[in-house]
């Protein structure tokens, strides 16, 4: 059955696209949608602890976002054009080898030599390359870096790869901020982003009321930004993203289901891995793996009982997995009502419970 991607497109004027955090985590907004009648109230996000119960349950990812975003200079003279890396994923258990997108992708040729550049211009500028080795078909690159400490690499010369909406230089403070306070498995190249609102002393007032907790790991990639430009929706090719669901999480949720309480996903991360996890039988397994898992309506989603998300971009696959939790129309009415309220959208922006 078809399914017209165009269904899922909105108008967002840009100045409500957040260009950076609130002055505290916890301090932003969140439009709560009732899944029922399409009902929408906007609170401050603390109130999230008034619609958990002890006995309810928390799903939340804990990927850390890498410093993989880089600048360099080709050739190393001064003078020369300036090249901007964005690594994606390591080919090589080395992790020397790279899959990178190249700006100017088409004027970086194989061979060529680029000499990386640090963020801060009084630092040391050290003496670290990489070369170009392929074009790749999906118009990625390979890269090569001649070290092959890629953790001092990004330490040195990466900066954090905020989203390409955020229509300024990143600055310290995104160092922690583009980050959760769950984040600990390096590997994403942006935040599974409805996970920024949360602060340990949220997260102690909710252990506190009984509310259980657990973590999982998905890799967020940078087909996370693409959105679907096919006509039907059912066409589109999804990315590949690495994740983890441990046994204890399975256990965490199966225990809370059978006592008959809610389990709430931190964000469509969360969701994709659940969701990839559930056998032929339609139980829930410890897994590890890499899945490219698209959600859009008819499909109901099987673990996650609540969604904690951001708003998203139109026509991207996260507002089409939004839609699978309550009518398409219900979510794009409340992205309405959110406009009006002038709610910030996106990665550093508000966000919205499905409850």
């Amino acid at each position: 059955m078809k399914l017209a991607t165009g269904l899922f497109d909105y108008h967002l004027p840009e100045e409500l696209i957040a260009q950076f955090p609130a002055e505290n985590r916890d301090a932003s907004r969140m439009l709560v949608l009732d899944r029922q009648t399409g009902a929408c109230e906007i609170h401050p996000f603390n109130d999230i602890i008034n619609y958990l119960s002890s006995g309810d349950g928390i799903v939340f990812n804990n990927t850390r976002v890498m410093n993989t975003r880089m600048y360099g200079i080709k050739n190393g003279t001064a003078g020369s054009a300036k090249v901007e890396i964005m690594l994606t994923s390591p080919v090589n258990t080395a992790r020397n080898k790279w899959k990178a997108m190249i700006k100017p992708g088409k004027r970086t040729p194989p061979d060529t030599r680029v000499k990386l550049e640090p963020p801060d211009i009084n630092q040391n500028p050290g003496d670290d390359w990489l070369t170009v080795l392929e074009h790749l078909n999906d118009g990625t690159f390979l890269v090569e870096f001649d070290s092959a400490d890629i953790d001092g690499i990004q330490q040195q010369y990466g900066h954090i790869p905020l989203p390409p909406y955020i229509r300024r230089k990143d600055n310290p403070a995104d160092l922690e901020r583009y980050q959760t306070i769950f984040a600990k498995e390096s590997g994403a190249v942006a935040a599974p982003t409805a996970g920024l609102h949360f602060t340990r002393e949220l997260m102690t007032a909710l252990h506190a009321k009984g509310v259980k907790q657990a973590e999982l790991t998905l890799h967020v990639g940078p087909g996370t930004f693409k959105p679907v430009s096919v006509e039907d929706v059912t066409q589109h090719k999804m990315h590949h993203e690495d994740f983890l669901l441990p046994e204890a999480t399975v256990a965490m949720i199966n225990s809370v289901h059978e006592s008959g309480h809610k389990i709430l996903a931190v964000g469509t991360t969360t969701v994709r891995v659940l969701e990839s996890c559930i056998d032929s039988s339609g139980a829930l397994i410890p897994r590890t793996g890499s899945t490219d898992i698209f959600l859009y309506p008819p499909y109901q989603p099987k673990v996650a009982d609540l969604l904690l998300t951001n708003f998203h971009l139109p026509k991207s696959t996260l507002l089409m997995l939004v839609s699978t939790f309550t009518e398409r129309e219900k979510v794009l009415a409340a992205y309405e009502l959110a406009k009006k309220a002038k709610m910030r959208f996106y990665s550093y922006g508000d966000c919205m419970l499905l409850k």
